[in-house]
């Protein structure tokens, strides 16, 4: 059993029944079937300056593949295919109010909702907003080929990524267009229906997603509707250049908030909404839709041009388990936003001095636009407006990355990033305006030494640069306006890391980092005002050790570990009443993390998957007054894949938290 205060894991029992009808033939030869195993070939990402293999970049970054996102998977969070990279630990993953809450190396831990200092990418168009606010909710997990984490501050390339970067890529179509339906149902009224299609039409590429949920959720108060549509088109005009285009649409007419419970209220009913979220029905309402386009250019091997352009168009209403706060603003938000932006990215990979040198340089322009009206929280009844301001974020980057090979076996890496971030608040009702200006420098430096195929040494100092986001910069001392003392968030990690491929079949990973925090951004609460707000804590530190192994004994079987020690502490901190934290432990972020996973695919189709994760204990205040207990949960699936001509069908049942 899982001891929390916001939602613990359900049990669910499920049932998945995906019918998929191909025209696409099985691979020719041996050879052909091997480049789709992952025991016969290395892992490349694309999420790093350049595309190099996994083993041979100086950072530390993991990757899952379309199997572990999508087969016998519940696809309702990013958790589900991610959990078993090492420094990340999630909550909230079946509130989707909330939304799911990530965070890389305690990065993210305090979000009061949402993701912080993550920068999530989609097929090359930001999940991200310029203020840092990042949302998944439009992300669909049944399209998802892979996902590359970056874990530790990547502010170089990204800018506000303090934790790291998830890049998501989504499924291009077959060269044989094919049809497939998903039906997926289980306890606590969940429902997940699916189609989903594509293929290759002279050249165009294509494939297109639809799926709706439905789901009454473990506790009171926390069901949870939406739909959503994802489609991605790439036309190739010629071998060297192409054009992707992304249209995605997310309608989420309900979903209920059950609110934070306090140590008495869960003994007494865990499964229990809050009483002020059932009093003032908290919950969310969301229609999104999303455009963008991605022009790749080749100039022979050696230089590369990419171009992006995206427009984001958000509708948001949001009911907060409160009337009106001391400071004259309602417990209900109506936010229309418009999101827009672009950048280039020019790539040379050549030789300079008569060494291999890589070089890479760009730019990055994005626009918020929210229109912010508040109102009285009438016990779930909108009531009087107290709020009508225009809020304005410009964010421009410009960026420099360098991979330099000093010897055949020793690589030397290294890049600089700017930005400058400006905002600003029109207040309607006051005719009065006020506005915030952030800029910073991001370098990175790292190196990388292969002493053997099978042995890669690293080591990097890199930088974050992180502003808080319009919500953060909400005013505690008027109604109005910008915090005039919120300042950015800054963090230097430095790093050293051994990586690489076995004979026996395995894969390692050992990372031992120390990063150095100013100005931590961290929420806290006014008393009576029901609202969060937020300060900068003066120091904190952060030293941990990530470790994975990946081991496949024997064709079929894989099995994976992954353990992850965080000693995360305040070095300076006063807040706002004065109270002192100097030298406690930094809340929301387990010392001890673990996770074990096997899986097992026959060569007649049947397959079961097993893992366990296991959560130390962490403290959810800044006093370290409440320690919350370890749990484990254990998951399994298990199912069977069957080929009768063209047609394909897969039948599985699994449960979430089996004990």
């Amino acid at each position: 059993m899982i001891k929390r205060t916001q939602n613990s894991a359900p049990l669910l029992v499920l049932l998945f029944l995906p019918v998929n009808v191909s025209f696409a033939q099985e691979p020719e030869n041996e050879e052909e079937a091997q480049k789709l195993d992952p025991l016969h070939h290395e892992i490349t990402v694309t999420s790093t300056p350049f595309e190099r293999l996994e083993v041979e970049v100086p950072v530390a970054v993991g990757s899952v593949g379309e199997d572990d996102i999508q087969r016998g998977r519940q696809q309702v969070s990013l958790q589900e295919s991610l959990v078993a990279i090492p420094g990340l630990f999630f909550q909230d993953q079946y509130n989707f109010a909330q939304d799911l809450r990530i965070s890389i190396r305690g990065f993210g831990a305090r979000a009061s909702f949402g993701i912080r200092g993550i920068k999530i990418i989609t097929d090359g168009i930001p999940n991200t907003l310029p203020d840092g606010q990042s949302s998944v909710d439009d992300i669909d997990l049944g399209s998802i080929q892979r996902i590359e984490v970056i874990r530790g501050p990547s502010s170089s390339l990204y800018g506000a990524a303090a934790g790291g970067v998830i890049n998501i890529f989504t499924e291009d179509g077959p060269q044989e267009p094919f049809l497939e339906g998903r039906l997926t149902f289980g306890s606590y009224d969940f429902q997940k229906y699916q189609f989903k299609g594509g293929g290759q039409y002279k050249k165009l590429n294509y494939l297109g997603s639809l799926s709706h949920l439905t789901y009454g959720g473990y506790r009171d108060h926390s069901e949870t509707r939406n739909t959503l549509l994802n489609t991605k088109f790439r036309f190739e005009f010629d071998p060297t250049s192409s054009l992707t285009t992304v249209v995605n649409a997310v309608h989420s007419p309900k979903a209920q908030d059950p609110g934070a419970l306090n140590e008495g209220e869960v003994a007494r009913d865990r499964r229990q909404a809050a009483p002020r979220a059932l009093l003032f029905n908290a919950g969310e309402q969301v229609s999104q839709q999303k455009l963008g386009f991605v022009y790749d250019k080749s100039f022979g091997t050696e230089h590369k041009v990419a171009l992006r352009n995206y427009y984001v168009w958000r509708d948001f209403d949001n009911f907060l388990p409160f009337g009106i706060n001391s400071n004259g603003q309602g417990g209900s938000v109506d936010l229309n936003r418009f999101f827009l932006g672009g950048g280039a990215d020019y790539i040379y990979e050549g030789h300079l001095f008569g060494r291999a040198n890589s070089l890479r340089i760009g730019f990055d322009i994005d626009a918020q636009r929210d229109d912010r009206r508040r109102f009285v929280n009438e016990f779930g009844v909108r009531g009087e407006m107290t709020t009508d301001q225009a809020e304005n974020v410009t964010g421009h980057g410009l960026f420099l990355q360098d991979e330099f090979s000093i010897k055949k076996r020793l690589r030397l890496t290294f890049g600089v990033r700017y930005d400058f971030l400006r905002y600003e608040v029109n207040d309607k009702i006051e005719s009065n305006s006020s506005s915030r200006t952030f800029d910073q420098p991001s370098p990175m430096v790292g190196l990388l030494w292969t002493l053997a195929p099978s042995v890669h040494v690293y080591g990097n100092i890199s930088t974050s640069f992180e502003p808080p986001t319009t919500t953060e910069l909400a005013n505690p001392f008027g109604p109005t306006g910008f915090n005039p003392l919120l300042d950015p968030q800054t963090a230097t990690n430095y790093e050293i890391g051994v990586k690489g491929i076995l004979p026996a079949r395995m894969r390692y990973e050992v990372a031992i980092f120390h990063i150095k925090v100013e100005d931590e951004l961290l929420p806290f609460e006014l008393s009576g005002s029901g609202q969060t707000f937020f300060e900068n804590a003066g120091k904190s530190k952060r030293t941990g050790l990530e470790t994975s192994l990946l081991f496949f004994p024997v064709d079929g079987l894989k099995m994976s570990l992954s353990y992850t020690y965080s000693d995360f502490t305040f070095e300076q901190f006063t807040d706002l009443d004065d109270n002192v934290f100097d030298g406690n432990s930094l809340p929301g972020v387990p010392a001890n993390l673990f996770h074990a996973r096997v899986n097992y695919l026959h060569s007649l189709g049947f397959y079961a998957d097993w893992d366990l994760q296991y959560v130390g204990r962490f403290y959810a205040n800044n006093a370290n007054s409440v320690l919350t207990e370890a749990y484990p949960v254990s998951n399994l699936s298990a199912g069977y894949i069957g080929k009768y001509g063209n047609w394909e069908v897969s039948l599985f049942a699994g449960i979430r938290n089996l004990f």
